[in-house]
């Protein structure tokens, strides 16, 4: 006989099945919305990539230079047009879509791994670190680095690069992390004292370069793709991608550090390599990016965090989806740097800042009742 009484009391929310059943369903509904995401961003990347070819002060079609080649009609009337695509477009769409989604993807991780949406590279010092290895070997290449130079050949500015960040990186999570926890606080401080230190150590260097470097250095400062060659590419593009491939093997583990680093080694994940190898993957990415392209801010704050919105923080999708909308911005972010002032381009990290420093204002009015500012 069924008890009357057995429906009389209501279940809890969030102790019976019937709220569990819930959960599951708006979890499988998230993952569902996820991937539907990502597979729009690769279309947009797609597009975003076909519009960065076509882009710039030059009047070359891409769309009649590729129908030239299919059909192979009129193709001594479009050398031109080829030299101006495959070696000038080309590289830098490629170099753009390597950079931004390198920035976005070390955003991600550096958020996971100090548990707070205000991490980024290029806010907390990371970014000047690299760029001070990198000025250290533009200026000191030909004298005192020469052995290095020498040793490393064209890895020689890029790996700079990553012992600077790398160093910065080790710096800041000893700083701001005390018994597990990372205070937002402490993080955004001691990413300014570092930045401050590493941008006088770059301003001594820059004091002793000669005119041609000042030249270099001066608009590498402020973030550019205009140099992209494929020289370049293949010197950075492989740690780049080593970084945006291998960074989705630390998704389960960000997802449990998300819970607190006691909650993860209970769970059973390796915490201690966990935070090593996202500490190194950032320093390695940052600085590849820094390497080539200058320093470019934003992207790795205003990414992850839109993504987070829409998408939620399951870092399974996130990651491969900051990858996408990292480089679909970038490359935004460039065409319209070659356009608005065309034939001359302003420099890249210039754009960004445009739109980065008002959303960065946003999430920490959205954020300050939470966080310990």
């Amino acid at each position: 006989m069924l008890d009357k009484n057995a429906n009389s009391h209501p279940v809890k929310a969030g102790t019976g099945w019937p709220n569990c059943h819930l959960k599951a369903g708006r979890g499988k509904g998230r993952a569902a919305r996820a991937r539907l995401a990502i597979v729009f961003l690769a279309f947009g990347l797609c597009a975003a990539a076909l519009f960065s070819l076509t882009a710039g002060a030059s009047d070359v079609s891409f769309f009649a230079f590729l129908r030239a080649t299919i059909l192979g009609e009129g193709m001594d009337a479009l050398g031109r047009d080829r030299l101006i695509i495959m070696e000038i477009r080309l590289p830098r769409m490629v170099l753009g879509v390597l950079v931004g989604a390198g920035l976005a993807v070390s955003g991600a991780l550096m958020q996971g791994l100090f548990r707070n949406p205000l991490a980024d590279p290029g806010l907390v010092g990371v970014s000047s670190g690299a760029g001070l290895g990198a000025v250290s070997m533009i200026v000191l290449g030909g004298t005192a680095l020469a052995p290095v130079t020498a040793l490393l050949g064209i890895y020689a500015l890029p790996i700079a690069a990553f012992l600077g960040g790398l160093a910065c990186t080790i710096l800041l999570y000893r700083v701001a992390t005390r018994r597990g926890r990372t205070s937002v606080a402490t993080m955004l401080l001691a990413g300014i004292a570092l930045g401050a230190l590493a941008g006088a150590a770059t301003g001594a260097l820059i004091y002793i370069a000669d005119d041609r470097q000042l030249r270099d250095l001066t608009f590498w400062g402020l973030g550019s793709l205009a140099g992209a060659n494929w020289t370049k590419i293949f010197t950075a593009g492989p740690i780049i991608l080593l970084v945006i491939c291998a960074a989705p093997m630390l998704a389960r583990g960000l997802n449990a550090l998300a819970l607190g680093e006691a909650a993860a080694g209970h769970l059973g994940i390796p915490v201690q390599r966990i935070k090593r190898i996202a500490i190194t993957t950032v320093a390695a990415a940052t600085g590849a990016t820094v390497a080539v392209s200058g320093a470019i801010g934003f992207i790795g704050i205003v990414v992850p965090h839109m993504l987070r919105l829409s998408i939620g923080p399951d870092h399974r999708y996130l990651l491969p989806a900051a990858a996408l909308l990292g480089a679909i911005l970038l490359l935004l972010a460039d065409a319209v740097s070659r356009m608005v002032v065309a034939p001359a381009e302003l420099p890249i990290g210039i754009i960004t800042a445009l739109f980065g420093a008002p959303f960065f204002l946003w999430i920490l009015l959205r954020q300050r009742g939470i966080i310990d500012l």
